[in-house]
């Protein structure tokens, strides 16, 4: 029986862990409780300040509230679309309503955004 060298081990792990991100750049799922969610169960959220189907949170913004990224194959899907950001990334979109997590939200279930200022609210189907 042959023994797989550590270093070669370490390289599967990394790309095992490289295709997991790609799960990350799928349409979101509605969960149970009829919100949208990223694949890992976080709320996702809408911006009132978001037009035409482009993201007001750039920055800052960002930062505090990271947008919900779609990746360079990810294609639209039935009711989600993909908005391409100033800063040259892509981000799926809701019925044109670009989507973002809370980065205080710390485990699924979580919607502590919902409401914030106003102007964040939890996405909902």
């Amino acid at each position: 029986m042959k023994t797989v060298p550590a270093f070669a081990a370490s390289a599967l792990i990394i790309v095992l862990a490289g295709h997991a991100g790609i799960a990350a750049a799928a349409a979101p799922a509605m969960t149970s409780g009829n919100m949208l969610t990223d694949p890992s169960g976080m709320t996702l959220y809408t911006y009132d300040n978001d037009h035409d189907g482009k993201s007001a949170c750039t920055g800052g913004c960002a930062s505090n509230w990271p947008p919900f990224a779609a990746s360079a194959g990810a294609k639209p899907e039935g009711d989600y679309t993909i908005v391409d950001r100033s800063d040259g990334k892509r981000q799926w979109a809701y019925k044109g309503k670009p989507l973002y997590s809370w980065s205080k939200d710390k485990k699924p279930g979580d919607k502590t955004g919902d409401g914030f200022k106003n102007v964040w609210h939890a996405a909902h189907p």
